[in-house]
């Protein structure tokens, strides 16, 4: 009776910790939608303003007004700080993500060893053709884990070397933010929900 309720309990703690990586994946999607909009839109500013660097206002019909060139500058780098700061706003929301997983992985391991010797290793490792074993399902949490903390941390320190002065680095910023997510396989944390989406479905009403 022991090692059942003990086992019931583990499996509570892992039902617990993928439902919440199912709400937290969906914010996590939407914001990086966000933020490819965003880093799309400062790439096209950047190239506006290397473009505007480069021109001679004075040979061209605009040499009547002076002050445009300067005008020009300012609208695009307003706007392109404004993008910037939106997707300091973004990185953050996806830090929350980070921390929220975080925290609700090591509450389930918190619960694991509260009971793993109550449960016995035989029993840890039990599967079958429908449920993964309790240590297959710690496995993939710590996956997710390690997931989505290299990939903020990638996005934190790409972002972090960004600034107004080097239009350069922004107007490639779409590229060096993919090749971010090429580091790791995006579909990790979908595919591990659906190795897991029966035994969530069976703990319905438990």
């Amino acid at each position: 009776m022991a090692q059942k309720q003990a086992l019931l309990a583990v499996h509570q703690a892992l039902e617990k910790s993928f439902k919440a990586i199912e709400k937290q994946q969906s914010l996590w999607d939407s914001t990086l939608l966000e933020c490819t909009h965003l880093l799309s839109s400062s790439s096209n500013l950047a190239e506006q303003l290397r473009a505007c660097n480069k021109v001679d206002l004075k040979t061209t019909p605009f040499r009547e007004f002076p002050d445009l060139k300067h005008r020009l500058k300012y609208k695009l780098t307003q706007a392109m700080e404004i993008n910037l700061e939106k997707l300091e706003e973004k990185m953050n929301v996806l830090q929350r993500v980070r921390d929220t997983t975080g925290n609700q992985v090591a509450t389930c391991f918190q619960m694991y060893e509260l009971h793993a010797d109550t449960i016995g290793l035989t029993s840890v490792l039990e599967r079958s053709s429908l449920y993964p074993s309790v240590a297959d399902m710690l496995e993939w949490l710590q996956d997710i884990e390690r997931f989505y903390q290299s990939q903020y941390l990638g996005r934190k320190t790409l972002l972090q070397n960004i600034n107004c002065d080097n239009l350069q680095n922004i107007q490639a910023l779409p590229q060096s933010w993919n090749r971010v997510s090429e580091q790791m396989d995006q579909d990790l944390i979908q595919d591990t929900l659906l190795k897991v989406a029966f035994f969530l479905e069976s703990r319905q009403g438990s």
